[in-house]
C-alpha cells in the first residue's frame, strides 16, 4: 500500500511539473470573437471593435460586453440601447480602423452603410452578416471596465448566410481575436457536432 501511495505522489509531482506558470496577463480566451459595437453618440452613430463578447444567460437571451472608459459608453448610458455586428473577414480592416481611432476625435458613422431595425439608438451594419440590437438589461461597473448586459430585440442576417434556415458560420466567414499577442484569426475545420462526439465515451461508462 505504501509503494502505491508513494508512485501516486511522484506521478502528481511529474504532472505539476510538466506545466509552467505564466503571466497572469495572458488569462484570455482563446480566441475571442471580434464584433463591432455601436450605439448613438450626439446624434451620431459610433462604432467600436470588441473583443470580450459573450451571451451570458439563455432565458431571457443575454449578451455581455466587457469596454474600457469610451465614446460609445456615451450612448449607452444615455439611451440605454446598442448594437453587436459580427463582420466577416472582408471587414478586417474597418473594423480594426474602429478599435484604433476613437469617436471622440473621429466620425465614424459614414465608415459602414447604417440601418436601424425597432431601437433607433442601436445602430446597425449593413455589410455584416449578422446584426444584433439590444435594449440594455443591466449594468456592472468594474475596477476599470463596464460590463454592459443587452437583451437582444432584433437580429438581421441574410439568406445567403444561412443553411437549412439556421445561420452557417462558413458563410458568415468572423473572424476572432487572441490577446494579449493582439492577432487576428480566421475560423477552421469543423471538428463535429457539440454534445454528440462525447457519447461514444459515455457508452463505455
Amino acid at each position: 500500500m505504501r509503494s502505491v501511495i508513494i508512485t501516486i505522489a511522484k506521478n502528481r509531482e511529474k504532472n505539476k511539473m510538466e506545466k509552467i506558470k505564466i503571466d497572469s496577463g495572458a488569462a484570455f480566451l482563446y480566441p475571442m470573437p471580434m464584433v463591432l459595437v455601436g450605439s448613438v453618440v450626439e446624434g451620431k452613430a459610433n462604432f467600436m471593435a470588441v473583443g470580450w463578447v459573450s451571451r451570458v444567460n439563455f432565458k431571457p437571451p443575454l449578451f455581455g460586453i466587457a469596454l474600457g472608459p469610451h465614446h460609445t459608453n456615451k450612448g449607452i448610458d444615455e439611451n440605454r440601447e446598442f448594437s453587436i455586428n459580427i463582420p466577416n473577414i472582408s471587414l478586417i480592416e474597418q473594423t480594426d480602423y474602429c478599435g484604433l481611432v476613437s469617436g471622440n476625435k473621429t466620425d465614424k458613422s459614414e465608415i459602414f452603410n447604417v440601418f436601424f431595425g425597432d431601437l433607433a439608438n442601436a445602430p446597425l451594419i449593413q455589410e455584416c452578416p449578422v446584426c444584433i440590437s439590444l435594449s440594455l438589461f443591466d449594468t456592472v461597473k468594474l475596477p476599470v471596465n463596464t460590463f454592459y448586459i443587452g437583451e437582444p430585440r432584433e437580429v438581421f442576417s441574410e439568406e445567403k448566410y444561412m443553411t437549412d434556415k439556421t445561420l452557417d458560420i462558413k458563410k458568415v466567414n468572423p473572424f476572432t481575436l487572441t490577446m494579449p499577442d493582439n492577432h487576428y484569426w480566421s475560423i477552421g475545420d469543423n471538428l463535429g457536432k457539440a454534445w454528440s462526439i462525447g457519447k461514444s465515451r459515455k457508452k463505455k461508462e
